[in-house]
């Protein structure tokens, strides 16, 4: 019989992570956790993200399939944020304000620092979702406790980084030559699909839903394997005990199950069909 399977976790300091990590991770030393990973099996090429932000991420991009597999032999990167947690004020870039600004100006703009006056800026409260396609300029700024699904792959184009000591690498050619001279919409709105189910996001290499619980909640038997992150509360998930923080994969073909909790949300993510 498949069983679900806790996903193991692995925690990474970053420049501008954050010491303040609980309920989500316990960091007694009070490490500058920046992320926490969750990789699914071969079976499911997603990766799931815990991001805890004490300082603005660099602004940057990531490449699309066809171009981080000529240069990286890799998956290309597109990616999807949930609000967890959001300090008053927080907030992201995403897109450029100008989609006709040249390629020298967003290039002479990214060496000065500018380039941040040439990005949206959305205000970000617990609850909203981000989509950013692979090519999408993009930066999430302090106070943010965010979800990231994303394709499994890791390949960044840093553009700026704040005048961060010590100096970091810029990848300014290929930033550039993937970005997409786009605007950005912002958050996207929730839809409903019954069942205590919300649609999140959707495109072509991951779908992601909010599924709330409270009481017991039947889930089926999921056509391809599915990722269940527990993002508030806890209980149990076919008979297992689970936390908030954790990330449970379930296998194709799995018997349908029950999870259990007072109260409880979950994020689950499965391959696009």
């Amino acid at each position: 019989m498949i069983k679900p399977v806790r996903l193991a976790s692995e925690a990474l300091e970053k420049v501008w992570g954050s010491p303040h990590t609980e309920p989500w991770f316990q960091n007694s030393s009070k490490q500058n956790i920046g992320e926490i990973w969750f990789q699914a099996s071969d079976r499911l090429p997603l990766l799931v993200k815990l991001l805890f932000t004490e300082d603005n991420l660099s602004v940057q991009d990531h490449p699309d399939d066809t171009y981080a597999r000529a240069h990286h032999q890799l998956r290309g990167k597109t990616e999807m944020w949930h609000v967890l947690r959001a300090e008053p004020g927080a907030g992201v870039w995403l897109g450029l304000k100008d989609p006709m600004i040249s390629r020298v100006e967003l290039n002479t703009a990214c060496i000065s620092g500018e380039v941040v006056d040439l990005l949206n800026w959305y205000p970000a409260n617990a609850g909203d979702t981000f989509f950013v396609p692979a090519g999408t300029i993009h930066a999430i700024g302090t106070g943010l406790v965010i979800c990231e699904i994303q394709q499994l792959s890791d390949v960044t184009y840093r553009l700026y980084d704040w005048g961060r000591q010590p100096v970091r690498e810029l990848h300014l050619e290929d930033g550039l030559h993937v970005a997409r001279f786009e605007s950005h919409p912002g958050s996207i709105a929730r839809r409903d699909l019954g069942n205590s189910r919300q649609l999140l996001a959707e495109c072509p290499y991951f779908r992601t839903e909010r599924l709330e619980v409270r009481g017991t909640v039947s889930c089926p038997s999921p056509a391809g394997n599915i990722i269940y992150i527990a993002v508030e509360g806890g209980g149990s998930i076919a008979g297992a005990p689970f936390r908030q923080g954790e990330a449970w994969e379930i296998g194709a073909g799995a018997e349908p199950f029950e999870i259990c909790s007072p109260a409880a949300v979950f994020l689950t993510t499965t391959e696009s069909v």
